[in-house]
């Protein structure tokens, strides 16, 4: 990985992932998707402005894990426990958390320590998230 897998899991949320990695990227070619001009923005915003499924797109895409996965296993951590009162998941940061690749877990074993123990709280899930969680699960280290 490219980012400083160092990171300590709390980053300033009022700070932006430029900000954060000290990387500009500029303003986007003029013929770049809409994808490329919306990750352009949201580099720009602060963390903690990023909804959910801002930070769903960002993840999948891999772009700021060290400053990001922490914000997202904490959002999903939150709506784990408000689940079981009826609450509702959000299936795009679910898959988006649990789809990263082992590398990026042995990079982030304490990140990907809490996210073991979140998924393990959630209930209700679809047949496709609980066979992307159980992959997530089997591709950990067992030391984890």
């Amino acid at each position: 990985m490219t980012e400083d897998a160092a990171m300590p899991p709390s980053a300033d949320r009022s700070k932006s992932l430029e900000q954060l990695d000290g990387e500009r990227w500029g303003e986007p070619s003029p013929d770049a998707t809409s994808l490329v001009r919306t990750v352009h923005e949201w580099r720009r915003r602060p963390i903690g402005m990023l909804e959910p499924d801002e930070l769903a797109r960002l993840i999948g895409q891999d772009i700021g894990l060290p400053w990001l996965l922490p914000l997202a296993v904490e959002i999903l951590r939150d709506e784990a426990t408000e689940q079981s009162g009826g609450g509702f998941i959000d299936g795009d940061l679910l898959y988006a958390l649990v789809t990263r690749s082992p590398e990026v877990w042995s990079d982030h074993p304490e990140i990907a320590r809490e996210l073991k123990g979140v998924v393990t709280l959630l209930t209700n899930l679809s047949t496709y998230e609980k066979r992307e969680v159980e992959a997530f699960l089997a591709s950990l280290p067992e030391e984890l």
